[in-house]
Formats: structure tokens, C-alpha cells, sequence
């Protein structure tokens, strides 16, 4: 049996295997482009294609594919076999460098925003070397770039490359004003925590809500929810960790660093932690991840649910987004180091993130924006939909202390310890983690919290890329322009904390006081999807891409576009699948449970010594006429939603539609709880979240 080591990467066409099937001259060559970019040759195309096709074929693959994430925020795929008929009975094995390169997928059948019309079908798939390939279910997959006929991007991938090389243009014109330490590029560095519920097959499958949309459309609370606060790292049952056991397998194989699973506050819910990579790998990485997971669950009898809130009253799911810079030399830029008040270099990139997060909280807002998502920001399980930054007392005191042109005092270092002679003393971390911010710095890192579970982080990442990497640009023409490099740096950082010091918050996001400060403060409260969505193409967020070349203002309508109808498009399959399983399923269940109520002879003679109507039936009568009037306006609305533009409907769902499912909701719930359970016809909280 292999070893962990042994058996890790073992399905990836890594730099060692390259490095083992390449002639040298094709390796270094390959290696110069990736490391100093340019294009690559087909000749070396033609090597590498057909060495990747041996290993390939080797480890069992029969097939390749342009593996791509175009706008659906999952990933596509489409299979080509290795095999090219030799004569008219045998078949060779070939895999070229123009295959290997490009692929052509149908451009028009992707949500495109209007960049595409039905007829233009033609588009492109395009190799992304510095995400290696790897291979799944027997088919070779090839990480790649998705565009249009006209070079528009299609995917989520693209804008990601490319706000990682803007951050190193800009990143490098500030590292080059400090002393030298050998530095040459700087690129973001995530780490993505997956939060994800599990959820027994055979009861999923016999939830329509749960099998169309991704949660729970009906469902009373259960009699116990998370409130015992005990099911938060406890012990993983059998079933569970032989699941857990073969995701890590499954991912390890894929060069994927799983490191931490634990149980999760809500009852069946769970978390996958990875090591730290660079920002365009974890984000396939991630995408990886939740496709493992969904597989693996299938295997184990198990439904993995990764919306963001498939139960009513239980916890979401979200993944935390932890973002930092690191150089090509091992240097974190974000480590404040023992003495933050005199590392003048961390000083000046922590005011920068401080700088793009308050200027662009709409960019940062919508980069998470999903009807899903919606259920679960400010939930006081989820950071608010305000957007602010934590930093905690010791940065803040220094802040405050550059504002003000101060000295800082720092408290005097100390250890923790716990009144145990027996446990050693440890350091103290030098800021606490605020779970209720939605940015948080946590000692050398940035982590974004109000990603959605089902998200793809590619938009948040290029996103937060490309306003940091503004905020260098500016930093850097101010004090590549000056002529007293430590007057003007002084001047800079203190100018940019005053203008900008709203955006940090280090108390209690979950208060109702604080949504009232942030207004205060100037800050945005984008509550729902469509508040958001808008800030995609604001004059200064279209400035802003297309300055640093990572969107067209086309490219960036597109998105605007395709936003408000993944939205509307969510909404109305939820609302129509919800009218079907009232109409098909409860409203007749219950109406059959009257049924049986009057005709069951006990219940007969109580209604006829009483001489008045029976309590039981007359709520279930009021509860199940006013369950079919409600569905029945859902119906009406629904209709006139189709009838109106994208926009206008996304706009219909936040004020219609979605306030006419809750009034749907609370009658079935209602009904939920007084129906006798054999004539219910869904499995309840109970059943999903406890019979794991």
C-alpha cells in the first residue's frame, strides 16, 4: 500500500513529471515562458502534448478534455479520446500540440450577456500552463482559458490571470522604492475554507427542493437545531470519516494540500481546509474540491449540499477567502513582523488593502452577490452585508498613532497561560479573530468571510486583486514623483488612514447598532442581489478594468447582465418548484389527513358530544385554504415576472416574489407541524439533519 507522499500528485502532470518526461531543452523552454511569459512555440507544444499523453494513457486515461469555467460558476468539460484511426480496422494513440493549445466549444450556449448572439457559435479554449493538468475519471483534463470569436472572455478564469499580473506590475513598482532583497515577482496567495452539509441519498432524492435548487423551499424547524452548541468539532461519526477518509484520498491524488476537516455549528454540516497556494491554482483547486466532495458523497450513500442555506433557522455554509501577497522569494508582504510600527513596507500595503476596500465595497459586495447567498449575510451567522475591515487593537493603535503623528505604545508581550503547572504557556496572537467581520486581517492575511459555499472564488480573487493593485498604482506615482522618500511615505500612509479609517471596524457585526453606525459612517448596505449588481459598471468601476486591462466595458456589461438573470433564473425555478410541491404534494396530504380525521369514528363521536367544531380540523381547514390562496398568488406573480426584461424581473424577485414564497412557507410549515406524520409526504429536519 502506498504512502501519502507516494501516492500525493500522483494524478497531476507536475513540474517533477515534467521534469522526468520533457528533454531539457523543452522543459527549460516551457519553464522561460511560464516564468517570463511570452508564447509558447508548437514545436514544444508537439513534445509536451505527446508526453502528457504517455503519462496519461499510462496511469489509464483514455480521453482528454479543455477542462474551462465558463459564467455558470461550475466547471465544463468536453471528451475527446486519444484514438486516430491508422487503417481500417486498428487505431493509433496521438494527442498534438495544436490539440493540446486550443479547443472549441460552442460559445453561444454559455451564459455570455449578450457577447455572443445564438447563431455566433464559435469559440475557444485555451491551455493555462501555469495550472498544471491532471487526470479524473480516466480522462486527461487540461486547465484552460475560455473566450469568444472576438477574444472576449467567457470564463472566470481569464479576468484572474490577468488581475495576477496586474497585482505584480504594481506590487513590484512598490517593492522597488525599499532596499533590495532579491525580490522579482509578488502574486496573492489563497487559502479557500469549503463549508458543505451532508445529507442522506435516499431522503434527498425524495425532496424535489432539494434535488432542483439546492435547499430546503418548506420545512418546519426541528424540535432541536445547533442551539445545544455541541455538534462544533465534535466526533465524526463511522460513516462520515470513511467519507472524509476517501475526499482527502481523492484530492491528495490531485495535488489538492486538504489539511483540516472538522464538524461545523449546524447539525450535518461540515469543513474542508487546504494549505495555502497561489490564487489562480486554488481557485481550481476549489472548484475541484466541491466536485470531489459532491462524488465521493454519491459513493458513501450521502448527498453533499453545498448551497448557501439548505435548512430554514440552521446555519449556512460559506467559504473564507484568505488572501495574502507573497514575493517570489518565500516573503509574506502582508507579515507585520515583531515591531509592525517600523516595518515601513508592511505599513504602506496594509494601507493600501485598507484604501481599496473602503473605495470599492460595491466591487467587493457583488463579488459575492447570489440569490443563495442572500439567505445567509447578516444572519448572525455570516458577516452583514456592510462591507469593513477588522484589524485589531495593535494595528489600529498604530494607525491611529500615524494619523496623529504619535509615538506608539505597544503593551508589553506576553504569554498566554491557564492556571495549569502541567500545560506550557504559549505567545499570544496579536490580534482576536472577529468571526462577524466580513474582511478580517488575521496576523499575516486578509480573510474575505461573506463568500457563499457554492461560489466560485475566481471573481472575489480578481476583484480584490485588481483594487489593491490600483491602490499601489496610485501609491506608487505619488512617491515615484516625490524627492524625500520618508516625508512623503509618512504623508501618504497618514492622509490615506484619515480618508479612510470608516471602513475599520474590530467590534460586533451582528448588532443592530452597527448597521446604524456603518450608515453613519457612509458606508453601503447592499442587502439583496440586485442592490449589488449595479456596481459592476459604475463610471468608476469601468475605469478601473478597463485601466488595468482586465475587462472591456463590454466584457463588463456582460457580467451585469448575466448577474441579473442567474438571479431571476434561481428564483423562479425555486418559486414554480415550490407551487408544484404544494399543489402535487401538501395541499392534497393535507386535505386527505381531514379526511381521515372525520371519518375515524373516535374522532366523530368527540366532534358530536361537543357540538361544536373540532379545533384540530378547523386549522388545518383555515391553514390549508389559506396554503392554496397564497400558491395561488405565487402563481399569478410568476407570470407577470416572465413577462418582464432581466433587470426588471431580478427587481420583481427581491419585491415579489420572494416575500409571496415566505407567506407559501409559513402556511406549509404551519401545516407541517399539526399533519400527521405518516400523511406528510417530505422527510422532515429531523430525518435530514439527524440520520447521518
Amino acid at each position: 500500500m502506498k504512502t501519502i507522499p507516494e501516492y500525493f500528485g500522483s494524478h497531476v502532470f507536475n513540474d517533477e513529471v515534467m521534469q522526468k518526461r520533457l528533454p531539457k531543452d523543452i522543459y527549460k523552454r516551457l519553464k522561460a515562458v511560464l516564468e517570463e511569459g511570452g508564447s509558447l512555440d508548437l514545436s514544444v507544444a508537439n513534445v509536451v502534448a505527446n508526453a502528457m499523453k504517455d503519462w496519461a494513457v499510462g496511469l489509464g486515461a483514455t480521453h482528454y478534455t479543455h477542462w474551462f469555467q465558463p459564467m455558470t460558476g461550475v466547471t465544463a468539460e468536453k471528451h475527446e479520446s486519444f484514438i486516430n484511426p491508422k487503417d481500417h480496422s486498428h487505431v493509433i494513440l496521438e494527442f498534438s500540440g495544436k490539440e493540446l493549445i486550443k479547443g472549441e466549444p460552442d460559445a453561444s450556449s454559455f451564459p455570455n450577456g449578450g457577447l455572443r448572439a445564438t447563431f455566433e457559435a464559435r469559440g475557444y479554449t485555451t491551455w493555462d500552463p501555469t495550472s498544471f493538468a491532471f487526470i479524473k475519471d480516466q480522462t486527461l483534463c487540461i486547465p484552460t482559458a475560455f473566450c469568444s470569436y472576438d477574444g472576449s472572455a467567457l470564463d472566470k478564469k481569464t479576468p484572474l490571470l490577468r488581475s495576477m499580473e496586474v497585482i505584480n506590475k504594481q506590487a513590484m513598482r512598490i517593492i522597488k522604492l525599499f532596499p533590495d532583497e532579491g525580490i522579482t515577482h509578488v502574486t496573492t496567495t489563497v487559502g479557500v475554507e469549503q463549508e458543505y452539509f451532508l445529507v442522506d441519498k435516499k431522503l434527498y432524492e425524495k425532496r424535489p427542493d432539494l434535488v432542483l435548487t439546492g435547499r430546503t423551499l418548506l420545512g418546519a424547524k426541528p424540535t432541536r437545531g445547533q442551539e445545544m452548541e455541541d455538534h462544533y468539532f465534535g466526533m465524526i461519526s463511522p460513516r462520515v470519516s470513511a467519507f472524509m477518509k476517501e475526499v482527502d484520498e481523492e484530492l491528495w491524488k490531485l495535488g489538492i494540500f486538504a489539511k483540516t476537516e472538522h464538524k461545523e455549528v449546524a447539525p450535518a454540516q461540515f469543513e474542508l481546509a487546504p494549505v495555502f497556494t497561489t490564487t489562480n491554482i486554488a481557485a481550481d483547486h476549489n472548484q475541484l474540491t466541491m466536485e470531489v466532495l459532491q462524488k465521493v458523497a454519491d459513493r458513501h450513500g450521502f448527498a453533499c449540499l453545498l448551497h448557501e442555506k439548505p435548512f430554514e433557522g440552521i446555519n449556512g455554509s460559506g467559504k473564507h477567502n484568505n488572501w495574502s501577497l507573497t514575493t517570489n522569494n518565500g516573503i509574506n508582504l502582508l507579515e507585520p513582523g515583531k515591531t509592525p510600527q517600523k516595518n515601513a513596507r508592511f505599513l504602506l500595503m496594509l494601507t493600501a488593502v485598507i484604501k481599496a476596500v473602503d473605495e470599492y465595497q460595491g466591487l467587493l459586495r457583488v463579488s459575492v452577490a447570489s440569490a443563495g447567498n442572500d439567505h445567509r449575510l447578516g444572519a448572525n451567522e455570516a458577516p452583514p452585508a456592510v462591507i469593513s475591515i477588522f484589524l485589531g487593537d495593535e494595528l489600529t493603535g498604530i494607525l491611529k498613532a500615524i494619523e496623529n503623528d504619535a509615538d506608539y505604545q505597544k503593551d508589553c508581550e506576553h504569554s498566554m497561560t491557564i492556571g495549569v503547572d502541567a500545560i506550557p504557556q504559549f505567545p499570544k496572537d496579536a490580534t482576536d479573530r472577529n468571526r462577524t467581520s466580513p474582511f478580517a486581517f488575521t496576523g499575516n492575511k486578509f480573510e474575505f468571510r461573506m463568500l457563499g459555499s457554492s461560489l466560485s472564488v475566481s471573481c472575489p480573487n480578481y476583484i480584490l486583486n485588481t483594487i489593491v493593485a490600483e491602490a499601489f498604482r496610485q501609491f506608487a506615482d505619488y512617491l515615484e514623483a516625490g524627492h524625500d522618500f520618508e516625508h512623503d511615505l509618512h504623508q501618504l500612509l497618514k492622509d490615506t488612514i484619515k480618508k479612510h479609517k470608516r471602513i475599520i471596524f474590530n467590534g460586533n457585526g451582528y448588532t443592530d447598532e452597527w448597521i446604524a453606525e456603518a450608515k453613519e459612517r457612509g458606508l453601503l448596505n447592499l442587502a439583496a442581489t440586485p442592490d449589488a449588481i449595479p456596481y459592476y459598471i459604475t463610471d468608476q468601476n469601468i475605469a478601473l478594468f478597463t485601466r488595468h486591462g482586465i475587462f472591456s466595458e463590454a466584457e463588463l456589461k456582460a457580467r451585469d447582465a448575466i448577474q441579473y438573470e442567474t438571479y431571476s433564473k434561481l428564483i423562479h425555478i425555486e418559486a414554480a418548484t415550490m407551487i408544484r410541491m404544494v399543489m402535487q404534494e401538501i395541499h392534497p396530504a393535507v386535505s386527505e389527513y381531514e379526511q381521515a380525521l372525520l371519518q375515524n369514528e373516535v374522532f366523530k363521536a368527540k366532534i358530536y358530544q361537543s357540538h361544536q367544531k373540532n379545533q384540530l380540523l378547523q386549522e388545518l381547514s383555515e391553514l390549508n385554504e389559506k396554503l392554496y390562496s397564497n400558491t395561488e398568488a405565487l402563481k399569478n406573480s410568476l407570470r407577470q415576472m416572465e413577462q418582464a426584461d432581466t433587470k426588471t424581473a431580478a427587481l420583481f424577485c427581491r419585491d415579489h416574489i420572494i416575500p409571496q414564497m415566505n407567506k407559501v412557507r409559513e402556511c406549509a410549515d404551519s401545516l407541517e407541524e399539526i399533519t400527521a406524520k405518516k400523511y406528510w409526504p417530505y422527510p422532515d429536519y429531523t430525518d435530514l439533519l439527524y440520520h447521518l
